[in-house]
């Protein structure tokens, strides 16, 4: 009894923690939309969203230049699209 107590605390245990990486390894929907306004870490402005790529990735136009911000650094903040990077770390991007 003991033994088929034993394995079954195990597989429970291992399936457990393969449910718990296939969540963390599921994509979250992208906070940004076409449209939105960005803003910068102070607060600015930087520009709308002109397209959102497939790991949610703001696309924006910036000094006549095209500017992917990475979809970490994104969050909405009082309903507000923001990125954590300041303006001259986000002219910096390539």
């Amino acid at each position: 009894m003991n033994k088929t107590l034993s394995l079954l605390l195990a597989t429970l245990i291992v399936s457990a923690a393969t449910a718990v990486q296939g969540a963390a390894a599921t994509p979250t929907a992208p906070v940004a939309a076409p449209g939105k306004m960005l803003i910068d870490a102070n607060g600015g402005r930087l520009a709308t969203v002109d397209r959102v790529d497939q790991d949610g990735s703001a696309e924006i136009i910036i000094d006549g230049r095209l500017v992917t911000v990475p979809a970490a650094t994104l969050s909405v903040v009082d309903g507000r699209l923001k990125t954590s990077l300041k303006k001259p770390q986000v002219l910096a991007l390539q």
